[in-house]
């Protein structure tokens, strides 16, 4: 399920992935913003199975997409193994701060999942984890943005209670700045089906329902992008599948606060 893009689509506003492996006497001609995400990309502390995956993930061309810029203060929700967090750190800078978040619940239920996510914000000065319940995290300053990527299905997984991405959309808006970004990605379901019906069978999400949860809680949809589209993907394989893995059609909303 596609939307159209509401402004300049991310074609017209990405970096390409070219840039980010652009030799060094070339960076004289990048502007200022894919200058620090070329360097954060280059970054050192990043490890080398991160840096295989950008050629799929393309973060260059999604973090110009979301516009975020050294100083900001940032949200990785529902970080993961922590690639997003990862470069976010470097390219905020020192005046700028992460909060790699992981929900109280999920670390509760794997025993080495703290251990990570604080492995993760070692190497990074003005990266914090946070691990708050899913229905009370906070933050201690207000955001400039907040990024959650493949995550948005896992909010409406039967083992949660009916409810929780309405009430995590109201607590990320209460989080940001007026003005600030909440850009979401997520894998798409099958048309057609009950709203998040495929969370817990293939992993997948639903761009309408999606957009319209997101929206109730007082966003606006300022832009989507077809970065990580693919028509090729039959909507209906597990996301894990070898056969579909790293090539799921998705979708990236960007929202923000008025």
């Amino acid at each position: 399920m596609r939307f159209a893009a509401i402004t300049a689509t991310a074609l017209l506003l990405a970096v390409p992935v070219a840039a980010q492996q652009q030799p060094m006497h070339d960076m004289k001609n990048m502007g200022a913003g894919e200058h620090a995400i070329h360097m954060a990309l280059a970054d050192p502390a990043r490890p080398e199975a991160d840096k295989a995956r950008d050629a799929a993930r393309h973060p260059a061309e999604l973090l110009t997409f979301m516009g975020v810029k050294r100083g900001d203060k940032v949200a990785d929700f529902i970080m993961g193994g922590g690639y997003w967090t990862r470069i976010l750190a470097p390219l905020v800078g020192a005046s700028g701060k992460v909060y790699a978040y992981q929900p109280g619940e999920s670390v509760a239920r794997n025993p080495d999942a703290a251990a990570k996510q604080d492995a993760v914000v070692k190497p990074y000065a003005n990266a914090v984890a946070v691990r708050d319940p899913l229905t009370s995290f906070a933050f201690p300053e207000k955001l400039d943005a907040i990024i959650t990527v493949e995550n948005w299905h896992d909010l409406h997984l039967a083992r949660d209670p009916a409810g929780t991405g309405a009430a995590v959309a109201r607590r990320l808006y209460d989080s940001l700045k007026p003005g600030g970004v909440l850009l979401v990605v997520d894998h798409a379901g099958p048309a057609g089906e009950a709203p998040f019906a495929s969370a817990d069978t293939l992993h997948r999400g639903d761009a309408d329902a999606t957009k319209k949860e997101i929206e109730a809680a007082g966003f606006r949809l300022a832009a989507t992008s077809p970065i990580y589209a693919n028509p090729a993907d039959p909507h209906t394989n597990k996301v894990f599948d070898p056969a579909i893995r790293g090539k799921t059609d998705q979708f990236t909303f960007k929202f923000v606060k008025p």
